[in-house]
């Protein structure tokens, strides 16, 4: 179906033919918001150039929008987090300066790795998925994983002769995200695969990873001390490491909330 052009058409026959122009091209967000933005032209004398340019950055912003939540979605987050939810104040060992910086996304830009080292509660979770989700809404594509999962699934990958496939896939994301490394140990096996794939992204993309042991803990996960170093070597090269330290404030505002209401109960 093809439109014709026409002059002098009635209100109602123009807003019908820009309705079925957005259908055609593809153009929702036009589509949707051309009344109200055609009322507001009128209201304020706005230029034909000046009306156009805001029905097209209107589409842009909402394309924009729409890919950004298709980037986030597809990094597979477990739990939605900000850096605006986050409590700088409850965690001092955090500097709000620093993890700002790191919200500008140039480590990313530059392939290099990050650590967030802390015991459990400590926001380092939070900060791994915020700062990730960051990155996918500045336009990289991320994947987030705990690190057992990564693990089974390079070792699964292997069994059925696809390995090559599977870390070929982590290498296409910017920014990779291991949560829980640390947390389990991993056999021999399982860390050589990992380290394959840090190798594979060694100074191209980025590695985030979050970790509730420091590196010298990290034998106790990796058991082969020269593959430890190799990994640590790794994630370290070039790249920031975020300290965030060993007193829970998540459990500290939870007993301060029950203190709270005892006192008023």
């Amino acid at each position: 179906m093809t439109l014709k052009r026409h002059r002098g058409l009635t209100e109602q026959a123009a807003t019908a033919a820009v309705d079925q122009a957005c259908r055609m091209l593809r153009l929702p967000t036009i589509r949707a918001q051309f009344p109200e933005l055609a009322e507001a032209a009128a209201r304020d004398q706005m230029s034909y150039r000046g009306f156009l340019a805001e029905l097209l950055m209107a589409e842009c912003d909402d394309r924009a929008c729409r890919r950004s939540e298709r980037r986030i979605k597809a990094a597979q987050f477990p739990r939605e987090k900000s850096l605006r939810a986050f409590d700088f104040e409850a965690n001092g060992n955090v500097d709000a300066a620093v993890i700002h910086t790191l919200a500008t996304c140039e480590w990313v830009k530059k392939g290099l790795p990050l650590c967030l080292i802390g015991d459990s509660g400590t926001g380092k979770s939070h900060l791994l998925i915020a700062l990730g989700t960051e990155a996918a809404m500045a336009g990289f594509r991320v994947r987030y994983t705990l690190a057992t999962k990564l693990v089974n699934e390079l070792v699964e990958a292997a069994d059925e002769k696809i390995l090559p496939k599977t870390i070929a896939r982590c290498g296409r994301v910017d920014l990779l995200c291991i949560d829980e490394l640390g947390y389990m140990e991993l056999d021999r096996r399982g860390a050589e695969l990992l380290f394959q794939v840090l190798t594979e992204r060694e100074e191209k993309n980025s590695v985030a990873i979050a970790s509730n042991e420091s590196f010298g803990g990290w034998t106790r996960t990796f058991t082969d001390p020269r593959l430890c170093a190799a990994i640590v070597d790794r994630l370290t090269f070039g790249g920031n490491i975020i300290e965030t330290g060993t007193e829970s404030y998540r459990l500290a505002s939870t007993r301060a909330v029950r203190a709270q209401d005892t006192a008023t109960g």
